[in-house]
């Protein structure tokens, strides 16, 4: 079973690998595409742009009445963000576990559309934000797990993350008590971009 386990894993991760070149030549081919017929781009671009005013009065009523509560999401996301990053600065040098990169998690670009309005704009800055600093934390997290505590649950869990299928499975005490060392300095280089 384990054999058959491994070797879906390696097709997923060949999955994941593939699905992540189709992205890039994607990305190549808008962004060729894009210098080749930038004035034109960015005139097609700004003609499907809604005024703030128009935006504004087009917004239900009770979309108002909630933005402050989502915009208070800055709060903490701003205090995650900072945890994590001085719990990483001050802990994991101390465990020798490798510090992930905040600027890999933390992406931004889609509020500069010029499409978008002002409110678009700093929505898109804070869902990048958020989902960033989210994603950010996860990955610190699993790094931790991965030297305390990699040990799989009883049941299967939702969205495991990427590091948790190399977790030794449950009551696997013989395997938890020889592996743990060498698991807990096993980075895999491409993770830790």
């Amino acid at each position: 079973m384990e054999k058959n386990v491994d070797e879906i894993r390696a097709r997923i991760r060949g999955l994941q690998e593939e699905l992540e070149a189709e992205y890039l030549k994607s990305i190549e081919a808008f962004e060729e595409r894009r210098a080749h017929l930038a004035e034109e781009f960015q005139q097609q671009q700004k003609r499907y742009k809604m005024g703030l005013l128009q935006f504004i009065i087009k917004t239900k009523p009770l979309t108002l009445l909630t933005a402050p509560v989502i915009y208070l999401g800055w709060i903490p996301f701003f205090l995650l963000d900072l945890f994590v990053t001085l719990y990483q600065a001050i802990c994991f040098p101390v465990y020798g576990i490798p510090k992930a990169r905040r600027s890999a998690y933390l992406v931004f670009g889609r509020e500069d559309l010029p499409y978008l309005n002002l409110i678009e704009k700093f929505n898109c800055l804070y869902c990048s934000y958020g989902n960033g600093v989210v994603a950010y934390a996860r990955e610190v997290a699993a790094r931790t797990e991965q030297y305390w505590c990699p040990i799989k649950y009883a049941r299967r869990i939702r969205s495991a993350h990427d590091r948790y299928p190399e977790f030794f499975d449950y009551g696997d005490a013989e395997a938890y008590t020889k592996g743990l060392a060498r698991l807990r300095k096993s980075y895999d280089e491409e993770q830790l971009k």
